[in-house]
């Protein structure tokens, strides 16, 4: 039990954020048992994970920056799971690429929590409609991911992020890094994107 959360630690999917670190960096925590991996990039994953996932096949590789529609075919092959998808041009490339490798590849919807232009993720108001497209596709539905805005208490977003899970019956809640994962685990998430904490600054 993770308290004061009052958390099951099995509930709890920590993900290693190896995005800019090179292979020996990341080989320590491979090394000590730990198999969920975060990165940004495709072309940056493809470089340098193929080998890694030789040696450590059982490792999860996620997917959790901004992705490309033309990077959708790449994205499906390599990652085990997406937290990025979040408009109707990348949910039918993604669609097209399962169909195309007959590989599932559960994701999470991202919302635009804080409604920021500058950030991608789905508008609030439009996280029903969308999510009842991306069933429509076949697509797995892992859940939702949030990043919230920099600079502010994100408990507010965290707990709107859960309640909007709750009302749309999905269960994932991909939210939390270093600076706020404690407060995201209290709010229910069930996926931490953590790298900072873990690799300290990035490479």
């Amino acid at each position: 039990m993770l308290k004061p959360a009052r958390r099951e630690r099995e509930d709890i999917t920590l993900i290693a954020v190896s995005k800019t670190h090179a292979a020996d960096t990341i080989q320590p925590m491979l090394d000590i048992g730990h198999r969920v991996f975060g990165e940004n990039r495709v072309q940056e994953a493809q470089g340098k994970w193929p080998e890694l996932l030789e040696r450590y096949p059982d490792t999860e590789l996620h997917g959790i920056g901004q992705l490309q529609s033309n990077k959708a075919e790449d994205a499906v092959a390599l990652f085990d799971c997406i937290h990025a998808l979040d408009r109707q041009s990348l949910l039918k490339a993604l669609a097209k690429a399962m169909d195309k490798l007959d590989k599932q590849v559960p994701c999470f919807v991202q919302v635009n929590i804080g409604d920021e232009a500058q950030k991608g993720g789905c508008p609030i108001g439009e996280v029903p409609a969308f999510l009842a497209k991306v069933r429509d596709a076949d697509v797995p539905v892992a859940g939702l991911m949030c990043l919230p805005p920099a600079g502010v208490e994100p408990a507010p977003f965290f707990a709107l992020l859960a309640k909007l899970a709750q009302d749309n019956g999905v269960e994932g809640l991909s939210m939390g890094m270093s600076g706020d994962y404690a407060t995201a685990v209290q709010l229910g998430a069930t996926h931490i994107r953590v790298g900072t904490a873990l690799f300290g600054a990035r490479g």
